[in-house]
């Protein structure tokens, strides 16, 4: 008897090399979220400005605080990633772009 194959790997995985306009549109998809993010921090920055600490209590203050930072952080970081994402998929078409215009060595 032979063990039946499991069902995930019976569908073939498409394995496509990377292309200039895949990387560009990937970049133009990562650039709008990376500048929706981007908006967004400022809106919270702007947000949590308007907002007093308070100040009864050091502890309550020292949560404030780091609740802020925490909120302000990811969402920097955030935008951080997909704007690099946005920067590396860039070079990464260009790259292919010049690539693909060299004329190949030949084999012999």
């Amino acid at each position: 008897m032979t063990d039946p194959q499991p069902a995930s790997s019976s569908t073939p995985i498409a394995n496509t090399a990377p292309t200039p306009w895949r990387c560009f549109r990937g970049a133009f998809i990562s650039g709008g979220l990376a500048f929706a993010l981007y908006s967004l921090t400022q809106s919270i920055v702007q947000a949590l400005a308007k907002v007093p600490l308070p100040t009864k209590s050091t502890l309550s203050a020292n949560i404030a605080v780091a609740v802020r930072t925490l909120v302000v952080g990811v969402s920097t970081m955030a935008t951080a990633i997909f704007a690099i994402a946005t920067l590396g998929l860039l070079l990464l078409g260009i790259q292919l772009l010049i690539k693909n215009g060299r004329p190949k060595p030949e084999e012999g």
